[in-house]
């Protein structure tokens, strides 16, 4: 590859500043606010929990990779700030003093409002991922919040029976909701890897490949296109959203940047696990990410991935989402270093020219979030530029490891 090619070091390396340049703006007095498309904090939308815990997160792994800042950009000491700033958001703004867990979103001033207090699964998996970043990169009070959040995410949303979590309860944890989903389960796995490599309890690592384990097997009897909604006995609702098929968070049908990313943590539960791994996760992950790249990369005749496809694996949704492209160039990466197949590092290739050329805002900065059929900017199910936690991961990943985690292995590289 040559050299600031897309994909090569150097430019994964200029990637990575620009995308902290771009996400400092997001700072707000509760948190990490929504980003529109020129990094400014959308004033008409509240501070979220998933935003603020994925840009702790990300500002977590700059300051733990000290690279050298873009201009304009956040320098070490800034990114320790921002950390902090979440970090201390996740204990004050968010947190519920009286029934315990986070808000799922607050207001954007400095009073105590509560936008939306009910307690989701999805986003206390960010909340461990963010606590754990944060705690490898020493900023205090994460170690707590941590502790808190493992504590939470076991006794509220963890069911041993199932080997899965729940979604969502109100706020007084008094009434759970009866949809089950995937999606909260597959970042529930990033944050128990995640953990597990900060904590080095067992546990966490057994449990994501316990969620792994079942989300194969689902799969498999479905072609590898995962079924992504369930009842409250963990029976498919195939038809679930079909009236809504875009939906940001439940689309209907089969969703190929999941197929992709189940398929890069189901190879991190295995290697994680070593021998004590569930049987077959490689088969597949490997799997997954063949349906998906056969499903959705450039089925509609225009370069991307779809967003979703039916059950036979016809598109529904044509938009092509950012995170899929950074996620199809994360899992390639991976499963080649895993297989030694070639073909995953040319796919990579090309998808990183893809990124390039369709995605990364070459004036603006970050990526764009959403383009149409036909590669044209669009925001129809995302707006903006929410955040840059899978950008950034994108191009962060393919100078660490496989495992341990973003954090854990980025610490390690330096000796920490």
């Amino acid at each position: 590859m040559t050299d600031h090619a897309p994909g090569s070091a150097s430019y994964l390396a200029a990637q990575r500043a620009d995308l902290l340049r771009f996400a400092r703006g997001s700072r707000t007095a509760r948190g990490f606010g929504y980003l529109d498309a020129d990094g400014a904090v959308d004033p008409a939308r509240p501070v979220e929990l998933w935003i603020t815990c994925r840009m702790t997160h990300v500002f977590a792994l700059g300051l733990l990779a000290a690279e050298p800042p873009a201009a304009g950009g956040p320098n070490v000491e800034d990114l320790r700030s921002l950390t902090g700033h979440g970090v201390g958001a996740l204990r004050t703004a968010f947190a519920d003093g009286e029934h315990g867990g986070w808000f799922a979103a607050v207001g954007q001033s400095g009073e105590d409002e509560v936008v939306d207090a009910s307690k989701q699964a999805y986003g206390h998996a960010f909340v461990v991922l963010a606590a754990s970043s944060a705690a490898v990169a020493g900023i205090a009070g994460a170690d707590e919040l941590l502790r808190d959040a493992l504590d939470c995410l076991d006794r509220r949303f963890w069911r041993e029976e199932d080997g899965l979590v729940v979604d969502r309860w109100d706020r007084a944890w008094t009434e759970l909701d009866p949809y089950r989903g995937v999606n909260a389960n597959m970042h529930t796995v990033e944050a128990l890897l995640a953990a597990g490599d900060v904590t080095g309890e067992a546990r966490w690592h057994e449990r994501a490949g316990r969620i792994a384990a079942r989300v194969a097997g689902w799969s498999g009897a479905n072609r590898w296109r995962i079924p992504e909604h369930f009842d409250t006995r963990w029976r498919p609702l195939l038809e679930h959203h079909r009236d809504v098929p875009a939906h940001p968070f439940q689309p209907y049908g089969a969703t190929v940047g999941h197929g992709l990313e189940w398929a890069r943590l189901m190879v991190a539960a295995r290697e994680s696990l070593g021998e004590a791994a569930p049987a077959g996760l490689l088969e597949a992950a490997t799997a997954l990410a063949d349906r998906a790249v056969t499903d959705g990369w450039a089925a509609d005749g225009a370069e991307g991935f779809v967003y979703t496809t039916d059950w036979e694996g016809v598109p529904v949704v044509h938009a092509r989402m950012h995170w899929v492209a950074a996620e199809a160039v994360n899992t390639a990466e991976v499963l080649h270093r895993v297989t030694g197949e070639q073909r995953w590092t040319d796919r990579s290739h090309s998808w990183w020219a893809h990124i390039d050329r369709c995605l990364v805002d070459h004036r603006r900065g970050s990526w764009i979030h959403e383009l149409d059929g036909h590669n044209r900017p669009s925001g129809e199910t995302w707006p903006g530029k929410p955040d840059v936690y899978h950008a950034y991961q994108a191009a962060l990943l393919p100078t660490l490891p496989v495992t341990p985690s973003f954090a854990a292995a980025l610490a390690a590289s330096l000796g920490a």
